[in-house]
């Protein structure tokens, strides 16, 4: 999967996404905080969440980053496979990152083992608005 210039620039200048996922035919949406790094949306979860649970047991996935702005909307819908990343060099790259970039992140601290990333895969994407 490819990203145009203008859908890599729009998406390394958002922070929040919506994450959905499904349990027993049940959708599962939230928000979430993401990163782009290599060509794949990078979110941190914790162990315990309904997100994490259900990408055990159904990879597929889809997240949605957009800014409503009534006329001037800008989107992206990218469909595909979540991997959980716990450790490793993966880990400590992406980790690196979002303390850099979250607040959150600064005030509470985690290591490999304590909460995993989940890696999208993208398979399908459509954007609008970044033209």
């Amino acid at each position: 999967m490819e990203f145009n210039q203008k859908e890599i620039d729009f998406l390394k200048s958002m922070e929040e996404a919506r994450i959905a996922t499904s349990h027993d035919n049940i959708p599962h949406v939230k928000p979430v905080s993401f990163i782009f790094e290599d060509d794949s949306i990078i979110i941190a979860t914790d162990y315990e969440t309904r997100t994490f649970t259900n990408i055990k047991s159904n990879s597929k996935t889809g997240v949605v980053i957009d800014i409503y702005k009534s006329g001037e909307h800008k989107a992206m819908c990218i469909q595909g496979d979540a991997e959980i990343i716990e450790e490793g060099n993966e880990f400590k790259k992406w980790y690196d990152i979002f303390y850099r970039k979250f607040v959150w992140v600064r005030k509470d601290p985690w290591t490999e083992k304590e909460a995993p990333f989940l890696k999208i895969i993208p398979k399908n994407k459509v954007s609008w608005g970044l033209n």
